[in-house]
């Protein structure tokens, strides 16, 4: 979660919002440059001239999960209060700064990485490298800053408590890694946001933002010899090597159980979880194809057809993939009123032994199949993006050709691909399943659709289609 990033005064960010946007690219239009510095700092460059602005993507190996334990929540602290002053400017100062040039700067803690991004119109360039570089060089950490965020974080722990969705992620990752790393909560608890201070702040800051877990992809209004420089300017002074950022494997416990937390609400939020498909292994394409079908399709998925469509359930019903790096995960989820709780569960498995055991039709894998490749192109509609999808690309080591490959990828997946796939994946009965909220017990649940759920709702984007996921 971010804390915080610093967007420029608001007329500038209309420009900038302006100039972020491209018609969608195809695959063939990316010229992928790989620009090494003088001092050997890597970054992937699409040089776009036709919008005088850029954008800038990072990424570092290693995440929350590696927070110590009794320290859950040093790693979001600390990139949120990257851009709460630097050098000789306190907060307030650096925020007039990124405002005067029109530079937005941001950075937030995933689970086995950090992120950061960085936005400007390329005639502020040398500046918005140059507040980039404080960011990174010269964190203040600022006991009053440091309180702040403290007193946000508890109060995001307090509205989490009170959301059955937040409440079932949570429960269900404590529960299926109880004792691991991606077990613990990267947004802290209460004890643990306490007992951080500016000491361990700063030793986070040595410890995980270095050149050789580092990753760099820049699109816009730029060449390779300007940009050369300005990774050295900016960049150079890190560390040249971070702490060790490797995780064990993480070993899923809790399969084929059942964990209800009880809270007073009026709907019942269902979250079913599993093992996945590791993001290197052979067949995540026919998982990302069976996924579709399933419930990362939205409208055009089973779940949404059978809960939402046919029985008025919910209005949605999904299914997702989670490549951690140490564990692939799948999920199936949905949220419904506390009397038809049961029944949607047993909707929800009941879909995923179908899949598991039928498979798909020919004429679902084609329109799945056709649905991944053409929304591919969607995903490179700005130049954030892009280098986003970039970033990514590098995190996986997929290459940099990976978008010319990505249709052939999708399209070579067969039926018998994704049956096999079903069979690794969708067994309900060893699933964790997290149920939060009052479900009515099963003699007593009503099993007629609700009035009113025939209202139009979102489409569920499912399906793991991050940039890092790619």
């Amino acid at each position: 979660m971010t804390l915080w990033t610093r967007w420029p005064a608001p007329a500038v960010a209309l420009l900038l919002f302006l100039a972020a946007f491209l018609p969608p690219a195809q695959a063939a239009d990316l010229k992928v440059q790989k620009v090494v510095s003088p001092g050997g700092i890597e970054a992937w460059l699409v040089q776009e001239e036709q919008i005088p602005a850029i954008s800038v993507e990072m990424m570092w190996r290693g995440g929350s999960a590696l927070d110590p334990t009794g320290m859950e929540g040093l790693a979001e602290m600390a990139t949120g209060l990257l851009t709460e002053g630097a050098g000789e400017m306190d907060a307030a100062a650096f925020r007039r700064a990124l405002d005067d040039k029109a530079v937005s700067i941001g950075f937030e803690a995933g689970r086995d990485y950090l992120s950061g991004n960085m936005r400007t119109l390329s005639a502020n360039r040398d500046a918005a490298f140059d507040l980039l570089r404080q960011t990174l060089m010269q964190p203040r950490f600022g006991e009053a800053e440091i309180a702040q965020a403290r007193r946000q974080m508890l109060s995001s722990l307090q509205r989490i408590e009170q959301d059955p969705h937040e409440m079932a992620g949570r429960t269900w990752f404590e529960t299926a890694f109880a004792g691991q790393p991606y077990g613990r909560p990267g947004d802290g608890t209460p004890e643990s946001l306490e007992a951080i201070g500016r000491a361990n702040l700063l030793d986070f800051h040595g410890r995980r933002f270095a050149r050789d877990n580092m990753i760099l992809a820049v699109v816009g209004d730029i060449d390779a010899d300007s940009l050369g420089g300005l990774l050295d300017s900016t960049f150079g002074g890190l560390p040249a090597a971070a702490a060790p950022w490797a995780l064990p494997v993480q070993e899923m416990k809790a399969g084929g159980t059942r964990e209800t937390v009880r809270m007073q609400n009026p709907q019942t939020v269902i979250m079913m979880g599993g093992p996945g498909i590791p993001r290197d292994d052979p067949d995540y394409y026919a998982a990302r194809v069976l996924n579709y079908i399933l419930g990362g399709g939205g409208f055009d998925s089973r779940l949404m057809e059978v809960i939402r469509e046919e029985r008025g359930l919910a209005y949605s019903a999904y299914s997702t993939m989670l490549p951690l790096a140490e564990q692939g995960l799948f999920f199936a989820g949905t949220a419904t009123a506390n009397v038809t709780a049961e029944e949607a569960l047993s909707l929800l498995r009941g879909e995923l032994e179908r899949m598991r055991d039928d498979g798909p039709t020919e004429a679902e894998l084609a329109g799945a199949k056709s649905a991944l490749t053409g929304s591919f192109p969607l995903r490179m509609t700005s130049n954030r993006a892009i280098a986003g999808l970039l970033a990514g690309i590098q995190y996986r080591g997929l290459g940099a050709d990976y978008p010319d490959r990505y249709a052939g990828l999708i399209g070579h997946v067969d039926r018998a691909a994704v049956m096999r796939v079903a069979k690794r994946l969708l067994d309900p009965a060893q699933m964790l399943t997290v149920v939060v909220g009052d479900p009515v017990p099963p003699d007593q649940a009503r099993t007629t659709p609700l009035p009113g759920l025939d209202k139009p709702a979102g489409r569920h984007h499912g399906g793991g289609g991050g940039p890092v996921d790619g």
